[in-house]
């Protein structure tokens, strides 16, 4: 799919300010992706589900340039300038100008804020990014007549969020998505995310999320950090093929409405997640004694109670606990009895999964 635009089109209409904005959620990945290659491009297909509270808003103020050497970018995050964000987004703009060439003749001022602590443990890239991408394609749909197909619109807005951070490129859709080329489904890609290939069995679509916060610290090591130590990993070649295996039997039991089979593959995904940075060269440990407290917990929990209550970790200590709607008054007692003594300031995030980016008009 070609996602360039004719530069020869470009007519820029607007020397007066406008502004476009949107919503978009984070998503925790129940199938990880970890290790790429060059541009973004995944080593293994992922899996992820979308959130609803944990998001970010995006707009973009823009107009012509008055004059050519003009600044180009102006950036606040939560109201108050962040150069090293800036920086970042100045970096990524220039990495995206063939897919957006009416951005060397804007002056843009973008505001962002996130409806969840930054240090949360939530991936705020994920949101942002998409968020970002978003916004540049409502700018490409409002002016110059191109990306009024739905489909076409939110595949271009994952392959740009994607250039920027490679969990956001699934961001931009509803409930579940998966990234990565995968035998299940014809349209995935390893370019940009996409829907699930089948109708989300019902007893998945009111799963909710409690997002954990064990600690609010920086992680010692970057996510990008980690996909590069994956290179030449000893586990590399075998992890790759069970990300695909587990995949498949997840994608089957998200269709059949398998809890028993969801469990045990998103458990299994987070563990071998940190089961490959422990065992990386050199090797590092994200997880906290509280977080295994947790696991340990929420395992006899389970057992116990038959309440079918399941855990995943991003590459970080805070644990993200999956379960249905139905369940949720029992499993919140439990959290505010149990486990919130084990979280930094006894924080908790309550969330849910979401219907997907939604744009500020």
């Amino acid at each position: 799919m070609n996602f360039t635009m004719n530069t020869s089109e470009i007519i820029l209409p607007f020397n007066k300010e406008k502004k476009v904005s949107w919503r978009s959620p984070s998503n925790i990945a129940l199938v990880k992706y970890w290790g790429k290659k060059e541009n973004q491009i995944p080593s293994n297909p992922s899996l992820s589900f979308t959130l609803s509270e944990s998001y970010t808003e995006t707009s973009i103020f823009y107009k012509k340039k008055e004059y050519l050497n003009a600044a180009s970018l102006e950036f606040r995050f939560e109201g108050k300038k962040n150069l090293p964000f800036q920086n970042k987004i100045e970096g990524f703009l220039k990495k995206i100008i063939e897919y957006f060439p009416f951005l060397t003749e804007l002056q843009l001022k973008i505001d962002s804020r996130n409806s969840f602590p930054h240090s949360a443990g939530i991936a705020s890239s994920a949101s942002s990014m998409s968020a970002l991408a978003l916004c540049l394609c409502s700018i490409e749909k409002k002016h110059f007549g191109s990306l009024n197909d739905k489909n076409e619109f939110f595949t271009k807005a994952s392959f740009i969020a994607r250039l920027g951070s490679g969990s956001a490129s699934r961001s931009v859709f509803p409930y579940a998505a998966t990234w990565g080329e995968i035998i299940e489904n014809s349209i995935s890609s390893d370019e940009f995310a996409s829907v699930l290939p089948f109708e989300l069995n019902p007893k998945f679509k009111n799963y909710k999320d409690a997002i954990l916060i064990i600690s609010k610290q920086t992680k010692k090591v970057s996510s990008t950090a980690g996909h590069a130590l994956m290179v030449g990993h000893p586990f590399a070649k075998e992890r790759f093929i069970l990300a695909k295996k587990n995949l498949k039997l997840l994608l089957s039991a998200l269709k059949l409405g398998d809890e028993k089979s969801f469990i045990e593959i998103v458990e299994n995904e987070a563990l071998t997640l940190h089961a490959l940075m422990m065992s990386s060269n050199p090797g590092f440990i994200l997880i906290h004694p509280n977080t295994l407290k947790i696991i340990e917990k929420v395992r006899d929990y389970r057992e116990k109670t038959g309440i079918k209550l399941c855990f995943t970790l991003d590459a970080g200590p805070n644990i993200h606990l999956l379960y249905s709607d139905n369940d949720s008054d029992e499993v919140e007692k439990y959290i505010k009895k149990e486990l919130v003594q084990y979280c930094e300031n006894e924080f908790w995030i309550s969330d849910k999964m979401g219907e997907g980016p939604m744009e500020i008009l």
